[in-house]
Formats: C-alpha cells, structure tokens, sequence
C-alpha cells in the first residue's frame, strides 16, 4: 500500500532532511489576499466589480466629453476617487492584520510526537 519516509531533522540526519524536504510543499498559512506588488491593480480590480463604483466610473469618463460635460473634470473625479482611497486603506489594513495573524501562527511552538 502506500507509506511515507520520515525523515528526523537531527544530527547525521540533517543533510538526507533538507535534500527530501525540498521536494514537498511548506504548510505554512497563508490568508493574504495581496502582496506588496499586486496590492493596487488587484484591488482596483476587486472594487470596479461593484456596480456602483463602475457607475461612478461611467459619468469620469463622461464628463471628459467636452458635448456632455456637466461639472469641472476634477470635480466629478472626487468622490470616486474618495471611495476608491478609503477602501483601499481598510482593505489594506485588513489584510496586514490577516498578515500578523498568519506571522503569529506560523512561528507557534508545535509539539512533536516521538516514540
């Protein structure tokens, strides 16, 4: 059937452990949504999912036709702009307060079972 080698990270051990454990997957946890390199067009991408947001959206880049334009372009900017900034903001502190969290529980002390 199948089995698998354990392998003891000790002593005359260590050099067959690292050479083994280089072919599987670490288990440390991981709940981020973002890294520092995708956080901004991943979250851009998150939020013009939201109707409302695509709306605002919609009348930016209608009031840059100079025919329909209502109000200085500035102007219609700002509350999406606004919207866009504040959210970002909370998701960014909610995920590197997800990070934290994932830091704490990876560096936990286990208890390992050993005849």
């Amino acid at each position: 059937g199948k089995h698998r080698v354990v392998i003891p990270c000790l002593g005359h051990f260590k050099e067959e452990y690292e050479k083994v454990s280089k072919l599987y997957m670490n288990n440390k946890i991981r709940t981020t949504r973002y890294t520092l390199l995708n956080f901004l067009p991943r979250n851009l991408f998150e939020q013009f999912h939201r109707v409302a947001n695509l709306y605002f959206l919609f009348l930016v880049v209608l009031n840059w036709i100079p025919l329909v334009e209502a109000f200085q372009k500035e102007i219609t900017m700002l509350p999406l702009v606004g919207v866009l900034t504040i959210i970002a903001v909370k998701d960014g502190l909610e995920d590197y307060s997800r990070y934290k969290m994932d830091k704490q529980m990876n560096n936990l002390v286990t208890k390992v079972y050993s005849r």
